[in-house]
């Protein structure tokens, strides 16, 4: 059970940040919005950060397995099931979101996915980035783009932790 209430239309004194997420998220609305409901002006920041980093340069295909890639290292069940369907729209098979966990080692991903990869993992658990990685990255990538890559790496970090803190619930139709 999460750790605090999460808020219905009916229980919210803001109904302006109910209309954004009918308008903007899929409706029935995630776990994770509902429990933010309660921060009005802080969930209305957060879905303007996440927008912003779904329209960004960095591919989808790129980005949904960093954002994967996080999920998997910090353990998140959340964000993995939530993601799952963001990675098939963005041209990735159900075999290689499979293989995430173990991308190293396996032969359906490219050079360059593993690249984005092996930098989430690394920024994930040590935080600081090796040059190498870095210059992995920076061989294909585009400043924006890497640019992009950080913030959604860091980004999709804080969202576990977020998820994790509250003790967010897996929604019944994402199991």
């Amino acid at each position: 059970m999460a750790r605090i209430k999460y808020l219905t239309r009916a229980d919210s004194p803001n109904q302006a940040i109910f209309d954004r997420l009918e308008r903007e998220r899929k409706v029935p609305t995630a776990n994770i919005f509902l429990a933010l409901t309660q921060t009005p002006e802080l969930l209305d920041g957060f879905l303007t950060y996440a927008n912003a980093l779904r329209s960004s340069p960095l591919s989808p295909r790129l980005r949904e397995l960093a954002i994967l890639t996080v999920g998997h290292l910090a353990r998140s069940e959340y964000e993995i099931a939530h993601h799952q369907s963001h990675a098939l729209k963005a041209g990735l098979t159900q075999a290689q979101i499979d293989a995430v966990p173990q991308f190293e080692g396996s032969a359906l991903f490219t050079p360059q996915e593993k690249a984005v990869m092996a930098f989430a993992k690394e920024s994930t658990l040590k935080v600081d980035v090796a040059d190498a990685s870095w210059r992995a990255v920076a061989a294909f990538l585009s400043e924006p783009e890497l640019i992009a890559l950080v913030l959604v790496v860091a980004w999709y970090n804080s969202g576990v932790r977020i998820m994790a803190g509250l003790d967010i619930e897996l929604e019944e139709d994402h199991r």
